[in-house]
């Protein structure tokens, strides 16, 4: 166990007791706190409950959001894990959420345990193990979404009631409340030609076209579920219930598409030698075992014309969005799985997308795409490598 050893830990433990204690009706004494990590906006540690008047489990995680934090965030995190909370147990894609203050940001969680992060797993040299988590992963996205489909109304039901009584709700925007990382993609777009011309790359209008048919997949697509938004495998544990999706700071409903387009983007650099072998087997046996999931929800998923052009728009967009982080050294999202400071897995980003171009898709949409992705890793190549 690793002690957490910073000033800000006694406070944040008196915080999550007065919120417990409002939650049980009786005080609630909690000890023993241990490092669990942080996005660098919140400090998380797992707890021992030491006085326990109601039935708590005998360990606990408590999340703190630093004074920085927009409440906007902290809100939509409350919000989501109560969402989430709600679903049946078989289909909750994580922990729960047991006690929260949106003016104190404090979340209080059921305990996972340690598990297998899915980053350890991808870096197995055991190819059907490795088979076996990615497919575990997409079956877990796919059941999440086959949940949560219809389920926008209360999503916003539930964010509009989390924030009563919160000092720090008055000054949330409703849009941009919604947003989060659509934001960041969205901006992205909207400087897609300067940041081509940097590295002498021309961006063609059916390129612009499939960028901004990947944006619109956030407001207006035809397969909206709930998403925690950063499904990489950095946020995943597997422990002995399966698939566990972690941190929902920008948990909101998209279309699902989305979701499946973003594991694809970023477990490839996670793979060990043996395992990045059999890349495209993985890529599919992730997408299969999500439709095996979706697919009886939406009929149309079942086309495989239809399901990747949509996953190659949505990868297009996520391809984009993480170079355009490392192009313009912008760290608004350094703590997702998206996020990168090296070139060798942005190159390689755009080789797998030229890829899953040439031989999933087809016509002139992919052909476009798959031009632009030549182009862009052999300017990346030359940046970076020569």
């Amino acid at each position: 166990m690793t002690l957490v050893a910073h000033d800000r830990i006694d406070s944040v433990l008196d915080a999550a007791q007065d919120v417990l204690a409002r939650r049980a009706g009786s005080q609630v004494r909690i000890d023993d706190p241990e490092d669990l990590g942080g996005s660098g906006r919140s400090t998380v540690v797992r707890v021992r409950v030491a006085d326990n008047p109601v039935s708590l489990d005998r360990t606990l995680v408590v999340k703190a959001f630093d004074d920085n934090s927009e409440a906007g965030q902290v809100l939509r995190e409350i919000a989501s894990y109560r969402y989430a909370t709600a679903l049946p147990t078989a289909s909750r894609p994580g922990p729960q959420l047991l006690a929260s203050d949106l003016d104190t940001r404090i979340l209080v969680l059921t305990d996972l345990g340690n598990g297998r992060g899915m980053l350890d797993l991808l870096e197995s040299a055991d190819i059907d193990e490795v088979r076996r988590g990615v497919s575990a992963w997409g079956q877990a996205l796919g059941r999440m979404h086959a949940a949560t489909y219809g389920g926008e109304d209360d999503f916003r039901a539930l964010l509009r009631v989390s924030g009563r009584g919160g000092a720090g709700a008055r000054t949330v925007a409703g849009p941009l409340m919604l947003a989060g990382i659509g934001s960041q993609a969205s901006s992205s777009v909207r400087r897609a030609d300067e940041v081509a011309a940097e590295i002498g790359v021309d961006v063609p209008v059916e390129f612009r076209r499939v960028l901004d048919a990947g944006l619109e997949l956030f407001d207006d697509g035809r397969f909206r579920a709930f998403s925690p938004c950063d499904v990489g495998p950095d946020n995943i544990l597997i422990n002995e219930d399966g698939v566990q999706f972690m941190d929902y700071e920008w948990g909101a409903f998209r279309d699902a598409p989305l979701d499946v387009g973003y594991a694809l983007t970023t477990f490839p650099s996670a793979l060990s030698d043996q395992a990045l072998q059999h890349q495209v087997e993985l890529e599919s046996a992730l997408v299969d075992a999500w439709r095996s999931e979706a697919g009886p929800l939406w009929p149309a998923l079942n086309d495989d014309v239809t399901l990747a052009t949509l996953l190659l728009t949505s990868r297009t967009l996520w391809t984009w969005l993480g170079t355009y982080w490392m192009l313009e050294s912008d760290t608004s999202g350094h703590d997702w799985a998206l996020h990168t400071s090296d070139p060798r897995v942005v190159t390689a980003r755009w080789a797998d997308l030229a890829v899953y171009a040439d031989d999933s898709v087809g016509g002139d949409v992919a052909e476009s795409v798959s031009a632009v992705a030549h182009d862009v890793q052999r300017a990346l190549q030359r940046l970076w490598f020569e």
